[in-house]
């Protein structure tokens, strides 16, 4: 039986603030327990819900040595969903109202959680095979095992998996603070270890070191070895392409179930979804304001508000599409300002037309998934995305820019033949953005059987868990034989 335990920042249930949580809290359960024993650990977070804090049960605690610093480490352990989870206390690191601070603060307590995790294997009696790490907050893990832990007989023949979720984020500090920090040793901070652009960088560590490296879509793994992909490190990720794969992100089907889904009225799936697609849509246009229009397109939005998901395309064309187009759009989510705004004043603008929630609601992004006609994600980059899984699972057909995730997941729509589960553009043009929506918009007004064809296509689609298991088994095998 392979031994895998994930080293990550968050996980749902116990803490989340993206895609990253989802991941790590969905993935292990897939695993088929006879051949995989797949155990988590994270930070015991103060900010952590108390409905978790009050399921721990405290293992073991111990000392580690991070460079000149002494700190303490408890070991607190749970079950959910049949996968033991371990949690990493000590409340000088993982104080504060949110898992992340500042930078400078970051780049030390994710050194010691990286220390740390390795330090508590023998006190759980589980000396993992392959430990897989995400993200730039592990980063240096794979660095610590392989120059400080590599010789010691435990640690021998542990192998990393680094896993890249999302390249724009890379744990970069200056170089003697971060010498300070983790006590490694000079030559560890060259060009071609640690070093990048006169900084540390965390994330350049865990490529370098790690067995292997994976992101989460296959064309998100080419994209990220081209200058225009790569965020600065486009040149080292080529160079370690033999050693780098691209799996794709899957979706939890029973949490993304229309037939169940809990915030969901009207139930429905890929054979009598016309029905519960409809009476979703009226209770949805209800509830925001919006009028009660069954013949109208409604197109939605479930995303942070960045430059990253397309805002900058969606500023620039939304007077003209809202002027001329029947169309109402419902979006929710948070981020920027200046996207907050300018989505408040086109609100404001076009009341009949466009709903902005500003926050977040896991009811509300359940109902735009199971409600709305169309689903739109104009991203720069995507390294898988999750939202255009959750629309084609809804029968809410997605809008997408053809880049990473949404390039892997979205099939064209060709009018000739009828196939395909959506639409999508090329480049990050808000006019080619614009003439896709219209184009998607003929097609629902015009050509309704295509549209409920496109519909059910999307439906049948499996994203779910179980193909990306069978791509990390493989991998997880390579690396360990």
């Amino acid at each position: 039986m392979k031994k895998i335990l994930f080293a990550t920042s968050e996980a749902v249930p116990f803490i989340k603030t993206g895609g990253l949580a989802d991941v790590t809290g969905s993935l292990p359960r897939y695993f088929d327990k006879k051949e995989y024993d797949v155990r988590v650990i994270l930070p015991k977070y103060v900010c952590m819900d108390e409905q978790w804090k009050g399921q721990l049960r405290f293992l073991c605690h111990f000392y580690v040595n991070l460079s000149w610093r002494k700190q303490y480490v408890g070991i607190f352990e749970t079950k959910y969903e049949g996968i033991t989870y371990y949690l990493v206390d000590n409340e000088f690191y993982f104080a504060g109202n949110m898992p992340y601070n500042n930078i400078y603060e970051d780049v030390e307590k994710f050194a010691y959680f990286s220390k740390a995790v390795l330090e508590a294997l023998p006190y759980l009696d589980f000396c993992p095979d392959v430990i897989h790490c995400h993200d730039w907050q592990t980063g240096l893990l794979p660095v610590f095992l392989r120059t400080i832990y590599g010789d010691e007989h435990y640690y021998a023949g542990i192998k990393t998996v680094f896993s890249i979720h999302n390249l724009k984020f890379q744990g970069r500090w200056l170089l003697p603070a971060v010498m300070d920090i983790t006590g490694l040793p000079k030559q560890i901070f060259s060009a071609d270890k640690l070093e990048a652009y006169g900084e540390a960088n965390y994330l350049k560590g865990g490529i370098v070191y790690a067995d292997a490296v994976t992101t989460v879509s296959p064309t998100y793994a080419y994209e990220i070895t081209t200058p225009e992909g790569g965020e600065g490190l486009d040149g080292l990720l080529y160079s370690c392409r033999n050693k780098l794969y691209g799996i794709l992100n899957g979706l939890d089907y029973e949490e993304y179930n229309p037939k169940k889904d809990k915030y969901i009225k009207n139930h429905f799936d890929a054979t009598d979804f016309k029905v519960g697609k409809a009476k979703n849509k009226a209770e949805l246009q209800r509830a925001l304001g919006l009028p009660v229009n069954d013949k109208v397109f409604l197109l939605g939005m479930v995303s942070r508000m960045t430059s990253q998901k397309g805002f900058d395309l969606i500023a620039y064309i939304m007077d003209e599409m809202l002027q001329k187009e029947k169309i109402q759009l419902a979006i929710v989510g948070t981020g920027e300002n200046q996207y907050q705004d300018m989505l408040r004043y086109f609100a404001g603008k076009y009341p009949e037309k466009l709903s902005v929630t500003i926050g977040y609601s896991e009811t509300l992004a359940h109902e735009i998934y199971a409600s709305c006609d169309g689903f739109l994600m104009p991203s720069l980059f995507e390294p898988c995305g999750l939202s255009q899984l959750m629309s084609l699972r809804y029968g809410t057909v997605p809008i997408v820019r053809e880049t990473g995730g949404l390039k892997d997941t979205v099939e064209a729509y060709n009018e000739y033949t009828g196939e395909g589960t959506g639409f999508s553009f090329a480049n990050y043009n808000a006019h080619e953005m614009l003439h896709t929506i219209r184009y998607a918009m003929s097609v629902y007004y015009g050509k309704k059987k295509d549209w409920e064809q496109l519909v059910e296509q999307g439906m049948k689609k499996d994203f779910s868990w179980e193909k990306s298991v069978l791509e990390y088994g493989k991998l997880y095998n390579k690396i360990t034989e």
